[in-house]
């Protein structure tokens, strides 16, 4: 089966994962692929991070789905929060459609966070959720740590992480 990985990655945790995994399964990888260059392959392994309840780089694969009929597609997502059921599944409904969700495989992994590297866009949004989270009377253990990652950078990126995408792809 002829594979490629495809990213998006503004802070090098993507990145990461789809060297790991271009280098896991020996296939090829492209940062910022358009349409034209995923066509050739059996697979499309997509990854990019989660910028609120979106997928950066998801839509070639979304806005795609007719044109890459018969392609086993994988989309994989990299955020900073533990990718907890409660906040994964709801995140999972709003990136993409039930149909999508049918069609295109999907994984969660664990990046991290530097406030630090973040460009204006990003820091202002995270200053409105750091304003939001500070309100919390009761903040639980994951808050607590975002909270304290402002001012520490934390990365969580680990190739343990990909084994079930790795599983998946493996499976014919």
């Amino acid at each position: 089966m002829k594979t490629i990985v495809v990213y998006k990655s503004k802070y090098g945790y993507t990145k990461c994962y789809a060297e790991w995994i271009a280098e896991e399964l020996r296939c090829d990888i492209k940062e910022n692929a358009a349409l034209g260059d995923i066509l050739g392959y059996d697979a499309v392994i997509c990854g990019g991070g989660c910028y609120a309840g979106s997928i950066n780089g998801a839509k070639l694969l979304t806005k795609n789905l007719a044109k890459l009929s018969g392609k086993r597609l994988i989309l994989f997502a990299v955020g900073s929060n533990s990718g907890a059921d409660k906040d994964i599944v709801p995140f999972w409904d709003k990136a993409l459609t039930p149909e999508q969700q049918k069609q295109i495989a999907h994984f969660y992994l664990r990046g991290g966070f530097d406030y630090g590297r973040l460009n204006g866009g990003d820091r202002l949004l995270m200053n409105l959720l750091k304003a939001r989270l500070k309100k919390q009377k009761d903040p639980d253990e994951e808050t607590r740590g975002l909270l304290a990652a402002y001012e520490t950078p934390v990365d969580f990126t680990d190739k343990e992480r990909l084994k079930e995408l790795l599983e998946y792809v493996g499976k014919e």
